[in-house]
């Protein structure tokens, strides 16, 4: 474990906060991929001196196999990480899936012309406990399946030989790693990327807690100015000959500042550059973005180079007037969801990351909350580059309603609780997207109290980042928490579990008249929903039960939202969860092991009714969408038509007959009511011109005898 860092680098950690992380704006499209595999900033130096870093895949030819599997030739398998060996046997229903031991093996030669370099493996996760050997010879032990760790390997590996690398995971439950417990599978594998690092002797240090060594700081950011402080973190021998150059270029390739320093001390160097009318980072309405080159020279020749992008903006949080961005109010809203895909678990390739964020874009989302773990190192970037405003936490979890519990007084495991807060912060310190730094999720009060130890964490993240605001998600209807973090949020499901809709809007008033100084946001609201059950009488279901119809989950959406808009107080809401996701635990809805409160299938093919309802109101893009249109089996002869629709005008088509025109409420709403169907067949169509085009929906419906109430397709 590294130590903290000395005291005056919290110094200039006191300064705003607002960088992001990509490979070099300079790097060809090959290394652009090398960095979407390896997650880690890329510097390359052809004709610089000793020549700068290289960052290189190391995800294939690896083999597993199970590690009570001890025969002289296991039956091992060919896999190309990331990997798990959980992604199907989660979804039995059974909370007892195989959280177990793995042996990851890996060949692999070293160039004879990296004699006189230096090689680190860069781990970007592996789930939960990692043991490193290289050459049979052990390198160093990882807690945590949510952060990255880094070690060198210089003197255990023979340039010119083969060489091996093995990796003993486990994900078996400890009292002393993070999670204890949680509405979600813990993955076992090296489920994020690997990647083989060679440096210079003398370096940029990889090894601060896995961070890019690179700590960017704009303060005093306006209009008009900006000053950034950097941060540099070496590892080097002697100093003698030794410079440090930052340059700041902006989007165009231009550099608009630059500084260089005689480098004095072999572990840290601080520079400063200014800048006249920045141009700020503005969410999604600008995400602008300057990059920082790093060199360090030597003999005036750059022998390393580590590229941050360098966001530009300041925010604040008031519990009156909720969150602005630049001085200006922004609504903050989107969703939360799981690292977890069909047939993947958690070992995502860059194309599902692109897969989520293309769906966060669609929906129109200006917010994410992260749950409930830092995620991968390429979907920071991706939140940078789209302008998402994002919370960041650490899987301190509790149990919510069930049994067990997410926190114990147990030296072990709060110690490897403030590791991962401090890795997470330092790893992802450079993204002008993170805005927010997550403490607990639900942790209960009936074992020993939480309370003097979230303050502890909160301290720590206070000192590793002074700049951004800390915050924590409750579902106890108390102030207990109230005074352990910079923020506050609440997990609310009114009208899922218990109580009405209209609930939400009463709580949250009441919220803000009792603590009208602390703001609050609603990390948490959602209900389950299948786009395979359907009811034409919406009648609240029992969350238990097997029987989610698709209709109650957006009678739940719709009404939700209608009470948290119009309450400009509350900071973020936040809807969960994106996708349906897996949870050993659950026995309830469609299928067993399986949370189905994602606006979208846990496979991303089915956007759910309330999917779109969330983008009718957060993306103004022309749409036109038919609810209610997976129902397609009828008993009732007069039905209610509903239609979302950012466009006025909206003609309504039954069966080839013009029904009145319908206008849009303040929800983006249509309904006709009382509209007939004739027996069998029914075509349902919607349009309406844009001025350029046509948007058309339409759907088919059947009307069937009988005085049945629910049917499913």
């Amino acid at each position: 474990m590294n130590k903290l860092l000395p005291g005056y680098f919290y110094l200039f950690l006191l300064l705003f906060v607002g960088v992001g992380v990509e490979a070099s704006p300079k790097s060809s499209p090959k290394e652009r991929t090398l960095h979407n595999h390896a997650f880690h900033s890329l510097s390359f130096g052809e004709g610089r001196g000793e020549a700068s870093r290289q960052t290189i895949n190391f995800n294939t030819g690896w083999k597993f196999h199970l590690a009570y599997d001890v025969r002289k030739q296991p039956e091992t398998i060919n896999v190309t990480l990331p990997h798990t060996w959980n992604a199907k046997d989660v979804l039995s229903g059974n909370g007892n899936y195989q959280r177990e031991s793995g042996i990851y093996e890996k060949a692999f030669s070293v160039n004879s012309a990296w004699k006189n370099k230096r090689l680190f493996l860069h781990f970007d996760g592996v789930n939960s406990v990692a043991t490193v050997l290289v050459n049979k010879h052990f390198v160093t032990e990882h807690k945590g399946g949510y952060t990255a760790f880094c070690v060198e390997i210089t003197d255990l590996v023979k340039p010119g030989e083969a060489n091996q690398v093995e990796v003993q995971v486990s994900n078996a439950a400890r009292a002393d790693v993070l999670p204890l417990s949680g509405d979600f599978n813990v993955y076992g594998g090296i489920h994020r990327p690997v990647s083989l690092l060679v440096t210079a002797k003398d370096c940029i240090s990889p090894l601060d807690h896995a961070s890019p060594g690179v700590y960017l700081t704009p303060r005093s950011v306006s209009a008009q100015s900006a000053t950034v402080n950097v941060l540099t973190k070496l590892s080097v021998a002697e100093t003698a000959g030794l410079q440090l150059r930052s340059e700041l270029v902006d989007a165009g390739q231009h550099v608009v500042a630059s500084v260089t320093n005689v480098v004095s001390n072999n572990r840290n160097a601080v520079q400063t550059i200014s800048l006249k009318q920045p141009h700020l980072w503005n969410g999604k309405a600008d995400p602008y973005l300057y990059s920082v080159q790093v060199s360090l020279l030597k003999n005036g020749q750059v022998i390393d180079q580590v590229v941050q992008p360098l966001g530009l903006r300041y925010y604040h949080v008031d519990a009156n007037k909720g969150f602005t961005l630049n001085g200006k109010y922004l609504d903050l809203h989107g969703v939360g969801f799981h690292e977890d895909v069909e047939g993947k678990g958690s070992a995502l390739d860059t194309s599902d990351y692109d897969k989520d964020m293309q769906l966060i874009r669609e929906i129109g989302a200006n917010a994410l909350r992260l749950t409930h773990y830092p995620h991968g190192k390429y979907f920071y970037d991706l939140c940078d580059r789209n302008g998402l405003v994002v919370w960041s936490e650490i899987p301190l979890v509790g149990p919510g309603g069930y049994t067990g519990a997410g926190y114990l007084k147990n030296p072990e495991l709060e110690q490897q609780a403030r590791q991962v807060l401090t890795e997470m912060i330092r790893q992802n310190y450079n993204h002008p997207s993170v805005c927010f730094w997550g403490l607990f999720n639900e942790l209960k009060l009936d074992h020993d109290d939480p309370v003097p130890f979230i303050k502890e964490l909160n301290a720590l993240a206070k000192k590793e980042d002074p700049n951004r605001p800390t915050t924590c998600a409750t579902f106890l209807d108390s102030d207990r928490f109230n005074q352990v973090s910079d923020l506050i949020a609440w997990n609310k499901y009114y009208g899922w579990y218990a109580g009405e809709f209209k609930q939400i809007g009463a709580w949250a008033d009441k919220t803000h008249h009792n603590y009208p100084q602390k703001p609050f946001a609603v990390s948490e609201y959602g209900a389950g929903g299948s786009p395979f059950k359907h009811t034409e009488n919406n009648v609240k279901p029992d969350a238990d039960s097997r029987f989610h119809p698709e209709e109650w989950q957006t009678s739940y959406h719709e009404m939700n939202w209608l009470e948290l808009s119009k309450r400009t107080f509350i900071w973020g809401k936040f809807v969960w969860a994106l996708a349906d996701f897996g949870s050993s635990i659950r026995t309830e809805g469609d299928t067993s092991g399986i949370n189905d409160k994602g606006l979208v299938t846990y496979d991303r093919k089915v956007k759910k009714d309330a999917f779109y309802f969330y983008k009718a109101n957060w993306n103004p893009e022309p749409m036109l969408y038919i609810t209610d249109r997976r129902n397609t089996m009828r008993t009732q002869q007069a039905i209610t038509v509903k239609i979302y629709s950012t466009l006025a005008h909206v003609k309504l088509k039954v069966n080839g007959k013009d029904i009145t025109n319908g206008e849009p409420d303040e929800f983006h709403i249509i309904r006709w009511e009382n509209v007939p169907l004739q027996k069998g067949k029914n075509k349902i169509e919607v349009s309406v011109g844009t001025g350029e085009k046509t948007l058309q929906d339409s759907c088919e419906w059947i009307l069937e005898d009988g005085n049945g109430i629910t049917k499913s397709n």
